[in-house]
């Protein structure tokens, strides 16, 4: 009998509202897109969507739907098993060969999304001998597979590359056998880029290994949408790199992990979220694979991506909202205070302009924000009306 915890339980939530930091999710009555459709209180309406993960669009892609339809009347609905039991297909094989052949590894490990794959590595691969070093910014994820794993835990302020220099060094004073460095690609609450050259460079010097969780970069950046290997040149030098297919590659579900062959044969062995979660279903595994032949080939809508983006950080700044800087479609408009953000995104609503507004436990106390997020899949009308929105929601709070 859950007893007095019932009470307990709604005191708490009492709590969180009366702090401003309860969160409320609104249900959306279309497909992901540019525009989409959602249920309010005044019944069903349309809105531009500046927060969803689709960067390139693909999310609503006919080739994508047609290629998961195919696969389900071709290899059924779901799989009803774990992989090593009886649950694998060509399908898995394909769509992790593909992936690895994508990011150039060896080879791939699915999973039922990232928070997975972040949950599995750290513990299959370190022992109490060893130390994971971690950036302060890291997605939450990477911070509870941090929790699971019994290595020496260490962590640097976000991308001082010479606190994680001083960081190694307490690892080898501690006697560490091997030394994990993990890092965020993109810093999703902020979107600015991890130094990557001179994180693989401290790397190379004091023998330690570097994963990248590259979810927020994957399909859209860099050259051939590789992410953040790629653009910022570290290149072979980042050793693994944890990835979503939930938000660029299709915007379905489902995580992965690419690396040398040993590592991923180690975690195909060892990694529980792996052994002990159903194999991904025929139709995501399908459509994936389609997404990711679609973003490699997918130059026009990154160059658009770009081309957006800049158009709004721009707009933004010139009307004199506070944004974190940054090159990538992540642009989030600081607020501070969670109650004015909810207020914002609550504006911007009636102004026809899908946002949400972030704030504790997501992002630091009095760090709240609107976070927005460009896709290919808005127009140029679509940016100067979200433009227009963001200025007249603004000067009705006195933002700007």
């Amino acid at each position: 009998m859950l007893g007095k915890f019932e009470d307990h339980a709604r005191e708490i939530l009492a709590q969180i509202e009366a702090d401003g930091l309860y969160k409320r999710e609104r249900q959306i009555t279309s497909a992901q897109d540019g525009r989409i459709s959602f249920k309010s209180e005044h019944g069903e309406r349309q809105a531009i969507n500046l927060c969803a993960n689709n960067y390139l669009g693909l999310a609503n892609h006919p080739e994508i739907a047609a290629a998961a339809k195919a696969g389900m009347d071709s290899h059924g609905y779901g799989m009803a098993s774990v992989r090593f039991i009886c649950g694998t297909q060509d399908l898995h094989r394909a769509l992790e060969r593909r992936i690895a052949d994508y990011l150039e590894k060896d080879d791939a490990i699915l999973f039922a999304a990232c928070f997975d794959a972040n949950g599995a590595i750290f513990e299959t691969l370190l022992e109490a001998e060893d130390a994971v070093i971690s950036d302060s910014l890291n997605h939450a994820s990477i911070i509870d597979g941090v929790r699971l794993s019994k290595a020496k835990r260490f962590r640097y302020a976000n991308n001082d590359m010479d606190e994680l220099e001083a960081r190694l060094k307490e690892a080898d004073a501690a006697g560490a056998r091997f030394k994990l460095i993990v890092t965020d690609g993109v810093f999703s609450m902020d979107g600015h880029v991890a130094q990557l050259p001179e994180m693989a460079d401290l790397a190379e010097r004091y023998g330690a290994m570097v994963v990248v969780d590259d979810c927020h970069a994957t399909g859209h950046l860099g050259e051939g949408g590789r992410g953040t290997p790629t653009l910022t040149g570290a290149g072979s030098k980042v050793d693994i790199i944890t990835g979503t297919l939930g938000k660029t590659l299709g915007g379905a579900m489902g995580g992965f992990i690419t690396g040398p062959q040993a590592v991923i044969d180690l975690l195909r062995q060892r990694a529980r979220p792996y052994l002990f979660s159903n194999a991904l279903s025929p139709a995501l595994t399908a459509g994936a694979l389609k997404a990711v032949d679609l973003a490699e080939q997918a130059d026009d809508l990154r160059e658009k991506l770009q081309r957006l983006s800049k158009k709004f950080r721009q707009g933004l700044e010139d009307a004199g909202f506070t944004l974190i800087p940054g090159r990538t479609p992540i642009i989030p408009v600081m607020l501070e205070e969670a109650e004015l953000a909810q207020r914002m995104a609550q504006e911007l609503d009636r102004r026809g302009v899908f946002v949400a507004g972030f704030f504790y436990p997501v992002v630091p106390k009095g760090r709240a924000r609107i976070r927005t997020q460009m896709s290919a899949a808005l127009s140029e009308t679509d940016v100067d009306a979200a433009l227009d929105a963001f200025v007249d929601a603004g000067k009705a709070l006195k933002v700007i």
